[in-house]
């Protein structure tokens, strides 16, 4: 048996086969697996950062949160890097040292610390105790530097910030990577070849740069990773009825869901799965649309889908990862691609909407809405490009406001990029 690969230049893209070749006395047979071209994650510029050097030296803060392993720590090397590094100073919060040395501190010790650094960058800053009060001593106290914050939870840290940074700070949440990210470090040739891979596997950058590990790299994020900060927090000591929930939402992708419902498949009161919900949007797993409801009466008014943050974690929950044509959830894996690739597009490019589903009891139903300027825009998601939807005439009727798109494998890029 010998192993080989092949590279293939075709119309300026790489494909790569990887195989092996079999030899035995009646031949020689080839079994050819397509994999992504490798993309290292400081290829990939990230949307927001070009937003972020606009925001530098404006005696504010910028605050970068968002889920663990999606790149901030690297962002902020990439700031070093294109900035002086010697005026720059990085501060890890998971080192003990920097975490006893930020806390509770005095302005004249954080001018000793900061020197004359014109960059201070302040990685996993939710770890520090009373972090806003710090960084409100930096910002009022020391002149002509730009403080960078990370953090991974939004748990106490906004709250504190909110309080303490008021009117001082500008935030942006960075995500696994974007179809307009990748797109812009190989091209869109790739990516729609590489749709069927995206929708099964996700977007996280170690997911995308490492394709021959994707599995062992999910499950460890899944796992216990992305949630760590959860059980770090008060009150939260069962990790298994989070395991539970996460399994529980990943079988429901695409339908409503009831807290009720949930509480009872797991054994616990509804009121906990609204708070356990609660933390994993904060962690960035999930998160929540609501329906939309103004005019008809039998609208569902206070209803609601959950969806992902990345496909490939969701699958990882039920340690699913079949191909396409082999799964019953390909609709619910395109909808929830679409919703959050979308979301990342409006975020990174700073579109101010409102964001739904609609659905009435007679089960008519638009699976995204977005309000912007008194106009309804609504969407459907069809992975088949054959099926033809058409708005229900009741929505139509009562939202005469209102444009109607359906977007499918022909023409989604238009739609998130």
């Amino acid at each position: 048996m010998s192993f080989f690969t092949i590279i293939v230049f075709l119309n300026n893209e790489i494909f790569h086969y990887i195989g092996n070749i079999y030899t035995n006395f009646s031949g020689i047979s080839e079994k050819f697996i397509v994999l992504p071209h490798q993309i290292k994650k400081d290829m990939v510029e990230r949307a927001i950062y070009t937003s972020i050097k606009k925001r530098f030296f404006l005696k504010k803060a910028i605050l970068l949160i968002g889920p663990r392993q999606v790149g901030k720590t690297t962002l902020l090397k990439q700031i070093i890097k294109e900035n002086n590094p010697s005026e720059s100073l990085f501060l890890n919060c998971d080192e003990p040292e920097t975490l006893q040395m930020l806390t509770n501190v005095s302005s004249t010790e954080l001018k000793n610390i900061i020197g004359n650094k014109k960059i201070v960058l302040i990685d996993e800053a939710q770890r520090v105790e009373n972090v806003g009060i710090a960084l409100k001593l930096i910002i009022d106290n020391i002149s002509d530097i730009q403080l960078i914050v990370t953090a991974s939870s939004a748990f106490d840290l906004r709250n504190h910030l909110n309080e303490s940074l008021t009117g001082r700070k500008f935030e942006y949440t960075l995500y696994p990577f974007s179809t307009a990210e990748l797109i812009n470090a190989t091209s869109c040739l790739e990516e729609k070849r590489l749709l069927e891979q995206r929708l099964i596997y996700g977007m996280y950058p170690d997911v995308v740069n490492n394709p021959s590990d994707t599995r062992k790299i999910l499950i460890e994020l899944s796992s216990s990773y992305l949630f760590k900060d959860i059980l770090m927090y008060k009150d939260i000591r069962n990790s298994e009825v989070l395991m539970k929930l996460l399994t529980a939402l990943s079988l429901q992708l695409g339908n409503e869901v009831s807290y009720h419902e949930l509480g009872n498949m797991i054994g616990v009161k509804s009121e906990t799965i609204e708070r356990y919900i609660e933390l994993l949007e904060k962690v960035f797993i999930i998160f929540r649309l609501q329906s939309f409801s103004r005019n008809l009466n039998n609208e569902l008014k206070k209803s609601r889908k959950i969806f992902f943050y990345d496909n490939g974690i969701r699958n990882a929950y039920i340690q699913n990862y079949m191909p396409l044509e082999l799964r019953t959830d390909t609709g619910a894996l395109w909808e929830n691609f679409m919703v959050s690739e979308r979301k990342k597009f409006i975020e990174y490019n700073d579109i101010y909407s409102n964001t739904y589903f609609w659905r009435t009891h007679a089960q008519q139903e638009i699976d995204y809405i977005e309000e912007r300027n008194g106009i309804l825009h609504a969407f459907e998601f069809k992975w088949n490009e054959k099926r033809k939807p058409k708005i229900p005439n009741a929505f139509a009727d009562a939202y005469p406001q209102h444009e109607f798109q359906s977007i499918n494998r022909t023409n989604y890029l238009e739609f998130i990029t």
